[in-house]
């Protein structure tokens, strides 16, 4: 249930100025495009799956990532193609990030057969371990303990892999938050907490019930670690604190905290209009859209706007074919509920 009027009355938060000396980091013009094309596809997709959720098709909610495009981006440009990904029911951006096809993720919000994982985990359970998708888990805060399980694998057998759990503010008021980052630092795991701080937990503010200002950041000295905060709406700015940490982590320095400041343009899920927000805070928000920041970034580098057109295209059609694709997906047979629920295939009890 959504709060009381009342009870979420807050002043608005408005993001910080553009950054404009983030053109100069030094960044690989090829990756920025790569970057680019990144949040264009992330953004494409997840507007066609509202599409589909607005014609009855999407099986449940689903919480889309629109205006946080930035942070998986970052990070997906930055990561190895064997690291981990843990990830939020909020977690459409974080597998496309990861080179998952949009259309076995498009099928999977429909809960088709061909789905990424057969239609059995929809929306908020995406999963891809060819791709390192370690899964998207609904318990708030529950895939951070993982992330470590799988970083000291990594550190047991000196693979140089790094575990990144990405989570939302609300969770910072969960125990676990508090937990994992503890065992991560006291066995110097190979874990990076990012912190996606869209301001809001689930219905209200994270200003009104957390007793530091910055939730993630305000915490991390608790537990020997920097407070790392950047701005999770530009992805140059994510990248570059990314490649940071992940070399750190691999490095055998440890654990990394970062808080992304960032927003969500819609509400908490496709339930939810939002309206507990003030507008002056969400218009000075849609402002920093990471997307035309990032857009007039490579024009000022020199980057033909003809050349960023053909990458939206692309990416535009390949929303739409993976739309498509979904629609036209079988559904699962129902005997299909009887498979993959233990790890030899079945789901016969045994012990």
């Amino acid at each position: 249930m959504a709060p009381s009027e009342e009870y979420d009355r807050h002043p608005p938060v408005l993001p910080a100025p553009v950054d404009r000396s983030n053109a100069d980091l030094p960044i690989d013009l090829a990756v920025r495009l790569r970057l680019y094309r990144l949040q264009q596809e992330m953004r494409l997709f997840e507007e066609r799956a509202y599409d589909l959720f607005l014609r009855g098709l999407v099986k449940g909610t689903i919480h889309l990532s629109i205006g946080q495009e930035a942070v998986a981006a970052g990070f997906g440009a930055a990561m190895r193609p064997d690291d981990w990904t843990f990830a939020t029911y909020r977690s459409h951006a974080h597998t496309l990030a990861r080179g998952v096809p949009m259309g076995p993720v498009m099928a999977e919000l429909l809960k088709r057969a061909n789905g990424l994982v057969a239609g059995k985990g929809g929306s908020m359970h995406l999963t891809s371990v060819d791709h390192g998708v370690m899964g998207s888990y609904a318990v708030v805060g529950a895939h951070l303990c993982v992330a470590n399980g799988a970083a000291w694998t990594a550190q047991y057998h000196g693979t140089e892999q790094v575990a990144v759990a990405f989570f939302g503010d609300g969770t910072t008021n969960i125990g676990a938050f508090h937990e994992a980052l503890n065992f991560a630092k006291v066995w110097n795991l190979p874990t990076v907490f990012v912190c996606e701080n869209n301001l809001y937990m689930g219905y209200t503010s994270i200003g009104q019930v957390t007793a530091v200002a910055d939730p993630a950041a305000g915490r991390a000295e608790a537990y020997g670690l920097d407070p790392i905060i950047i701005d999770g709406n530009d992805a140059d700015a994510v990248y570059t604190a990314a490649a940071d940490a992940l070399g750190r982590a691999r490095a055998g320095e440890g654990p990394s905290l970062i808080e992304a400041l960032t927003y969500r343009h819609g509400g908490h899920n496709r339930a939810d209009p939002g309206t507990y927000r003030p507008q002056e805070e969400v218009e000075a928000w849609l402002e920093r859209d990471p997307i035309p920041m990032y857009h007039q970034r490579l024009l000022r580098l020199g980057v033909d706007e003809g050349d960023l057109s053909v990458i939206t295209a692309k990416a535009a059609a390949a929303a739409d074919a993976a739309a498509q694709e979904a629609v036209d997906g079988p559904d699962p047979d129902p005997a299909s509920a009887h498979t993959d629920v233990w790890a030899d295939g079945g789901s016969s009890w045994r012990n």
